[in-house]
């Protein structure tokens, strides 16, 4: 039979009904008739075998948590949910809400006979085995000791239920309400990343994305998370905001299973706890920096040999299209280097610079933080003379400053070819300085001369007569001394 309900539980009984008494000065609890259940035993304030299941107020099925105190069968209070009552600790209210929410609402008398059992066990283990007349320690020693009369055939099954469900609600750990939620960046992709949930293991929730989408399912979405987890996002730059920096939110609503009871009591009577609501909290996360928008800048290059410099039009492009801006709108500056070579003759085109070259002079030019992609003029200091010279652009993540860098790829090279045709010039040797024509050798003063006396016979002039007159001594001259030997040698000598 009922034990009478001891002193202190009296006083919060009497507690208890005037505060009802005075629920028309402010706001009152809910009142209600509480009905029967379903279980076994006799549905009276006091008997013999007590009242072992539900007690139902309104539509929900609640449940001793007094053990001792008579069935309560008159108006019961609902005081809402509370994690405050009787001094039970977090421990026992979690366990007491487990096993009323998950089995006690039911319309199987063993079941519910097994929940009502298992609570006042958790409860007051000592008062649950002793209220009865049962004198043992044993729980499903003392369930038969009642169910022998309450409802025998069902006494077996009743003990398994209720020790199940007692061992059961035990292991049920105090939940962590709240918790923490982290947006991560890929160091070489800032369009991936991962959101990282961190809540307690039986917490169920929502998960929505701003900004992002869920890698696995493309969905901005993610219902049914159940406990905590890394989720791999993909952030792609929000076409509207033109290449500016951007950010990424998250936000999570939980729910997880309360420390609590939806509390009622009747004055003078038992006090019982039904189904507390779950505890709902929301969790958010933003990016720690804004994610930049990554692009591959292009040059398109023009170049002439003017007044012995190199002279190159550039031209800057993104390849996808967008050029980055920063947060005040501004476009990404980004530094362009070109080594120059010089040659004998014309190169051959090819993607390697031949080893044994080296560079004549550097161009570099920075682009306009006002406009960004477009053509720039640039020229080299004068070339050091004749030869056929070649500009080879390039652009590197190395050289540019941080602010510009995290806009590029790692590892990001772009390079012209080595001796392409449009980058390719020769400066030609300066012609000859020009000669003035040779002044005329002066003419001598002499007079000018006798015209030549020719001879009637012969027709010839002076000169050939008195060439052929010499010969013609010398011949004579020749004949005189041959005739002077002769006739001295026929001359008688005395």
């Amino acid at each position: 039979m009922n034990h009478p309900p001891p002193p202190r539980r009296r006083i919060l009984s009497v507690i208890a009904a005037f505060a009802v008494l005075l629920g028309g000065v402010g706001l009152a609890p809910a009142a209600h008739a509480a009905d029967r259940g379903v279980g076994f035993g006799t549905w009276a304030p006091l008997s013999r075998t007590g009242w072992h299941g539900s007690m139902k107020v309104g539509e929900v099925h609640t449940y001793c948590i007094h053990p001792g105190l008579p069935v309560a069968v008159g108006t019961t209070t609902d005081h809402g949910t509370t994690s405050s009552v009787n001094g039970l600790t977090a421990q026992q209210l979690v366990a007491i809400n487990h096993l009323v929410t998950t089995y006690g609402q039911t319309d199987d008398p063993v079941q519910a006979a097994g929940v009502g059992w298992a609570v006042k066990a958790i409860v007051d283990l000592d008062t649950t085995l002793h209220s009865w007349g049962y004198s043992g320690d044993d729980l499903a020693g003392a369930i038969d000791h009642i169910m022998r009369r309450a409802s025998p055939e069902n006494s077996a099954a009743v003990q398994e239920r209720a020790l199940r469900y007692l061992a059961e609600a035990q292991a049920v750990p105090v939940p962590r309400s709240g918790g923490a939620m982290t947006l991560s960046t890929r160091a070489d992709d800032p369009t991936r990343g991962a959101l990282s949930v961190d809540v307690d293991a039986a917490a169920t929730g929502t998960l929505r994305l701003d900004g992002a989408v869920f890698a696995d399912s493309g969905s901005a979405e993610r219902p049914d998370v159940h406990g905590g987890g890394v989720f791999e996002i993909i952030a792609a730059p929000p076409v509207a905001d033109e290449g500016r920096p951007y950010t990424v939110r998250a936000t999570g609503d939980f729910t997880v299973r309360s420390a609590a009871i939806r509390s009622y009591s009747t004055p003078g009577q038992q006090e019982s706890a039904g189904p507390a609501e779950p505890t709902r909290f929301t969790l958010s996360a933003v990016d720690e920096s804004p994610r930049p928008v990554r692009f591959s800048p292009r040059i398109a290059t023009t170049a002439e040999i003017d007044a012995g410099t190199f002279v190159d039009e550039v031209t800057f492009s993104a390849a996808d299209g967008i050029w980055p801006r920063r947060e005040d709108g501004s476009f990404v500056v980004i530094r362009a280097t070109a080594n120059v070579y010089r040659t004998g003759s014309f190169p051959a085109e090819s993607s390697e610079i031949p080893s044994h070259l080296t560079p004549v002079a550097t161009l570099e030019l920075l682009t306009d933080p006002a406009s960004g992609a477009g053509t720039y003029t640039v020229s080299s200091p004068p070339l050091p003379g004749p030869g056929v010279y070649t500009a080879v652009w390039s652009v590197s993540r190395v050289e540019q400053d941080a602010a510009a860098a995290a806009h590029l790829p790692p590892e990001y090279l772009w390079r012209e070819r080595f001796a392409s045709p449009s980058q390719t010039q020769q400066l030609a040797p300066p012609p000859p300085p020009d000669m003035p024509p040779p002044a005329p050798a002066p003419t001598p003063s002499v007079s000018p001369p006798a015209a030549p006396a020719r001879l009637a016979a012969t027709g010839q002039d002076r000169a050939s007569a008195a060439s052929l007159g010499g010969a013609a001594g010398a011949i004579l001259a020749i004949g005189v001394a041959a005739i002077i030997i002769s006739r001295r040698r026929s001359t008688p000598r005395h």
